[in-house]
């Protein structure tokens, strides 16, 4: 919500009018000198919007204030008015706190939706940041965000894989959730999301490979280069379901450089709806714009989410550190997914990240069935991941 400077104010001021802690307010307002501001100055207080109501015969700003259940204040903050000087038809604007469901969680996301709602929610809780960290083979955006002030940086992603963009859904769900909780400072199964906010940095990707997802959620790209290249993957058949590869036939968890050649010698050699590892590492926009994520931040752990078996992946080559263990071991109590430390597969991201920081990484297969899952799946899907995002506070 826009905010004019009236005189006086000030931002601690304005934080305990509207009830929200002082740090987010000056995170929402990063171009903002706080202790400068200028009456006539415009700042963006987080979990508001305005809601318009026209003065009708009789009203006055106590009786309004009172059938909003509004401090004065606050709606005084609000509307630079004289309230002696209201006039029948006058538009005021009455701050609404954002409690009610923003989002909607019917159906996979498509990378032009998922673009709408990041910019929906970032400009309701300006305290996000949210930055194109890369662009796909089509040149579609690949998005992150990050929320929260804590030295613990920890980073999850979704939807590597194309038939798996249910993994999207779960990430943009818990951030919808984890802004409604700091919102209404409501927790989140008894946890306090404004402790978590201040104790971690979480950074989201919610789809890494945007061209894949829309080929399986949308069809068939518009440009006839692409469409040709992929029918021709495809051998002609419009039936994408078992699709995981980027639009070019690229598998992107088989191409980070973590014995890259073993499965390169032992899996497809051209491109393909699944399983090729491309013509070299980091050979992929996708995979590259996720490498360089990790190398420009100090991220303690990460994890990717993928479908399906409900098991969690954790080691590699036994590099993954001690604490590694302790992690996955309340993952599972908290999902019910089965840990499994070791597996004959190299060169996916997780096991990459292991390979250089030897901090923990976890790939974690959500659900069970056939990719790509259906989505009547996604509400039991949800509450046994929203039990590992949490649990991050505590690990």
């Amino acid at each position: 919500m826009d905010l004019v400077i009236q005189p006086g104010m000030t931002y601690y001021q304005i934080a305990r009018l509207f009830n929200i802690p002082l740090q987010q307010l000056i995170e929402a307002n990063p171009y903002t000198d706080p202790n400068a501001l200028r009456v006539g100055q415009v700042i963006k207080v987080p979990n508001y919007i305005k809601e318009e109501y026209w003065i009708q015969p009789g009203d006055t700003l106590w009786k309004i204030s009172q059938e909003y259940s509004l401090p004065l204040e606050r709606i005084l903050a609000t509307n630079p008015v004289n309230s002696y000087q209201l006039r029948i038809g006058d538009l005021l604007n009455i701050p609404k706190r954002i409690y009610d469901n923003i989002l909607t969680f019917n159906e996979p996301y498509t990378s032009d939706r998922l673009e709408e709602d990041l910019f929906k929610l970032v400009n309701l809780f300006p305290f996000l940041t949210l930055r194109e960290i890369g662009q796909s083979v089509m040149n579609k955006p690949i998005y992150e965000v990050t929320i929260g002030e804590g030295d613990r940086h920890i980073h999850i992603n979704g939807s590597f894989h194309a038939n798996e963009s249910i993994t999207t859904s779960v990430i943009m769900r818990f951030l919808h959730d984890y802004l409604l909780s700091l919102s209404s400072n409501e927790p989140i199964r008894g946890i306090d999301m404004q402790n978590f906010y201040n104790s971690i940095t979480l950074s989201l990707v919610p789809m890494v490979n945007p061209d894949g997802v829309d080929l399986l959620n949308k069809g068939l790209p518009e440009d006839a280069e692409f469409q040709d290249l992929v029918l021709e993957i495809n051998q002609g058949s419009t039936n994408f379901n078992n699709w995981k590869a980027n639009i070019r036939g690229v598998d992107l968890n088989n191409q980070y450089p973590a014995n890259w050649e073993i499965e390169s010698n032992r899996k497809r050699q051209q491109p393909a709806p699944r399983d090729y590892p491309g013509p070299s590492p980091l050979s992929e926009p996708e995979a590259i714009t996720m490498a360089e994520l990790v190398k420009n931040n100090d991220f303690e752990r990460v994890l990717a989410l993928h479908t399906q078996g409900k098991v969690i992946y954790w080691g590699y080559e036994g590099l993954e550190p001690p604490e590694s263990q302790t992690i996955v071991s309340e993952y599972s109590r908290m999902s019910g997914y089965t840990p499994i430390r070791y597996v004959d597969s190299h060169n996916g991201y997780k096991d990459w990240f292991i390979q250089e920081y030897r901090r923990p990484g976890f790939t974690v297969e959500l659900g069970r069935g056939t990719n790509p899952l259906p989505f009547e799946q996604f509400d039991e899907i949800y509450e046994e991941t929203l039990g590992v995002f949490l649990v991050n506070l505590n690990v």
